[in-house]
């Protein structure tokens, strides 16, 4: 995919209308960041208010609008790059809708003719430039005149929620196919994969792994003898954890995929045909 048109998705993915991104509520994770984001794009909304256009090559220039990992970056209403402190700045200048098929050029032009005057907020999948992996992403953006300004950040850790739901959609696939579902999981399949969660599977009749999610190297390894991070023995423990239940929870230290990082996880266990299945999140 060129530059142009993942920049031009990137903006499609800031904007209300688009079936695949809904407005959602801040996760109490990234409260932290969700704030810089919104004080962020209030600044840069009340200098542009301040300054008009000349504020364009402030915002496109390290300085008073980068927060870390941070920027702001502004279109207009007919889809033009106007100004960005982040990777999208060569497109300064460039209508990204020319790259877009008539269906998704409708829809965009359809966004960028919302009303102003409100801050909005938006959750998609987008690859982050810094380590070029798909992850999740919150938008906040406003429309001042035929502007729109914008400023994002990356939510590498995933939820409670979202572990179960994952947990439970690999359940289910193992129940129906169990072979086809632990070589999805072994194969990376966005299906089980997605972001730092992932699914990991063990044979109970043989305490070895037969799927994981992030580390083949472990696949067809003693499970019994896994330690965590700290030197925990966290194989044994999630088997105690399932004894004479269906289900149970371990919390232990692992490292995070995504972050790089030994980090605090919790996981999520339970029994499927002969196999424990787990999927856990991680937290700060």
């Amino acid at each position: 995919m060129n530059l142009v048109l993942r920049v031009a998705l990137f903006l499609l993915a800031l904007l209300p209308g688009l079936q695949a991104f809904a407005q959602t509520a801040v996760d109490p994770a990234y409260q932290e960041e969700a704030g810089r984001a919104r004080a962020l794009l209030q600044k840069a909304i009340d200098f542009y208010k301040e300054q008009g256009d000349s504020a364009f090559p402030v915002f496109s220039r390290q300085g008073g609008f980068i927060d870390e990992q941070l920027y702001v970056y502004v279109v207009d209403t007919r889809g033009v790059m106007l100004a960005s402190g982040g990777p999208s700045v060569m497109l300064i200048g460039r209508d990204v809708t020319s790259v877009l098929d008539p269906e998704l050029k409708t829809v965009f032009l359809k966004a960028l003719n919302e009303p102003e005057g409100q801050m909005r907020d938006a959750e998609y999948r987008w690859m982050n430039w810094n380590d070029g992996k798909v992850e999740r992403k919150h938008a906040y953006y406003q429309r001042v005149g035929d502007r729109i300004l914008a400023v994002g950040y990356y939510l590498p850790r995933a939820n409670p929620a979202q572990a179960r739901a994952l947990l439970d959609q690999a359940s289910d696939a193992i129940r129906e196919n169990p072979e086809a579902t632990f070589k999805a999981i072994n194969d990376l399949d966005r299906r089980f994969y997605q972001d730092d969660l992932y699914v990991f599977a063990v044979a109970l009749d043989t305490r070895r792994f037969v799927a994981h999610g992030y580390n083949q190297r472990l696949v067809g390894t003693d499970f019994q003898s896994l330690k965590s991070a700290d030197g925990q023995a966290i194989g044994q423990s999630m088997l105690d954890a399932i004894k004479g239940s269906s289900e149970g929870e371990l919390a232990y230290l692992w490292r995070n995929p995504v972050t790089n990082r030994s980090e605090h996880k919790h996981a999520y266990l339970r029994k499927v045909n002969g196999y424990l299945v787990a999927v856990g999140y991680y937290s700060r």
